[in-house]
């Protein structure tokens, strides 16, 4: 699917989706908890469903409330021997551990770009702590029989935090405690989302600046009502539109969130915007944008953003932390340079972590999204300011995290 976004101003205001991080959490919770838990304001993008689709394979049983609303009732104890999780690395690195809390073999498998990005940091800690695993040379499928025991285990925390998230989550249903030494992590604030989703069903995990974490065995989650709060990862492209094109307002948003994509405001700030809040929007205006540095480090979904952002501002702007960009959807760095470079805006990779881009006229082009839904949204908030639209072929991926995207822009537009 092709969707054409012509230039345009931006003015009123939209309610992104509820954070997938978020919500992939606490489905996952909601399956170990004892009891029945009340999840709400959850959307289904493409890859909460596929954390549904895998808490309902491993025993939950799951009740439609209404259009937002689910009532979950836990017990892990899988109805299938396979585990689908789509194209959503976060449900493959998190529901692996949990199906390694199970004592029969289950197969996680998934489809399209997902069966590219490496899982082999998994293998390892997994069988460590007396996970039975059959790999397949480091990517999907793969093969897990438990019980996960507990102990002492090392995790590689440079490529992402993911599945350091699903050990933090599963352990405490081990029978041993455990204690983690992760080395080189990355995406810290989606540690303390984590964290926080554990505490709020009950159960404390306690670390030591992020280098140890100490897991207690033997605990058990307690069924609660949880709100799954606004997604800055969706925001933060709407936010870049106002301040490129306009004004636009973002609803159900708190800047108090732990969420990563919250710096989306500090590099916002940094580039001249005008950046107003309540606590529960975020309205951004249209200013003279100038060159910024930002370390993306930690929240490495903001590059695209950022970039739409950057094509905007006099000078050259600067980017850290391009290495967390070799394993999303696409790699990111050298999609994001392609696809500019049709727009006429030049994004330099060539110095290792870091992105370099010239602010300029954005033209008028055809680009591939790749399959990214990041890409394509970035580029769509590009066209806002080009010479002539832009069309964007493979529109459709942008389902994977906002489904309503298209639409809720097209909302903005200044006719």
């Amino acid at each position: 699917m092709e969707r054409i976004i012509s230039p345009s101003t931006v003015s009123g205001s939209v309610t992104p989706p509820c954070s997938k991080s978020y919500a992939q959490r606490a489905l996952a919770v909601a399956l170990l908890a004892e009891g029945e838990s009340i999840i709400g304001n959850v959307e289904m993008c493409d890859d909460t469903r596929s954390a549904l689709r895998c808490i309902e394979a491993l025993g939950a049983e799951v009740q439609h409330i209404d259009e937002s609303t689910l009532k979950i009732r836990g017990g892990l104890a899988p109805n299938t021997d396979r585990l689908h999780i789509g194209e959503s690395g976060l449900a493959t690195r998190l529901f692996t551990p949990l199906a390694s809390l199970c004592d029969q073999p289950i197969t996680i498998e998934g489809e399209g770009t997902i069966l590219y990005r490496p899982i082999s940091m998994m293998i390892a800690p997994l069988r460590q702590l007396g996970v039975a695993v059959r790999d397949g040379g480091g990517f999907l499928p793969i093969q897990v029989c438990g019980p996960m025991q507990g102990g002492e285990v090392n995790v590689d925390g440079s490529i992402s935090s993911q599945f350091l998230t699903g050990l933090l989550l599963s352990l405490p249903m081990a029978q041993n405690d455990t204690t983690i030494y992760v080395n080189n992590l990355k995406s810290l604030p989606y540690v303390d989302m984590t964290i926080e989703t554990a505490r709020r069903f009950g159960v404390e995990i306690a670390h030591k600046d992020y280098q140890e974490f100490f897991i207690e065995g033997n605990q058990r989650y307690t069924a609660t009502n949880y709100q799954i709060e606004g997604d800055w990862s969706g925001a933060a492209p709407m936010l870049v539109a106002g301040a490129v094109a306009g004004e636009v307002t973002v609803e159900n948003m708190s800047r108090l969130s732990l969420q990563a994509d919250t710096a989306i405001i500090k590099a916002l700030i940094n580039a001249g915007a005008e950046v107003e809040s309540t606590d529960t929007s975020v309205t951004v205006r249209r200013r003279k944008l100038k060159a910024f540095e930002f370390d993306a480090t930690h929240c490495p979904d903001l590059f695209p953003a950022l970039a739409s952002l950057a094509a905007n501002c006099e000078g050259t702007s600067i980017i850290y932390g391009t290495e967390r960009l070799l394993h999303k959807e696409s790699n990111r760095a050298a999609t994001l340079a392609e696809e500019y470079a049709k727009a006429g805006i030049e994004i330099d990779i060539d110095e290792p972590n870091v992105m370099r881009i010239r602010g300029g006229k954005i033209h008028g082009c055809t680009i591939d999204s790749h399959g990214d839904h990041r890409i394509a949204m970035s580029m769509a908030i590009a066209a806002l300011t080009a010479d002539a639209p832009i069309v964007i072929e493979g529109a459709e991926c942008v389902a994977k995290s906002y489904p309503s995207f298209f639409d809720d822009l097209e909302q903005l537009l200044v006719k």
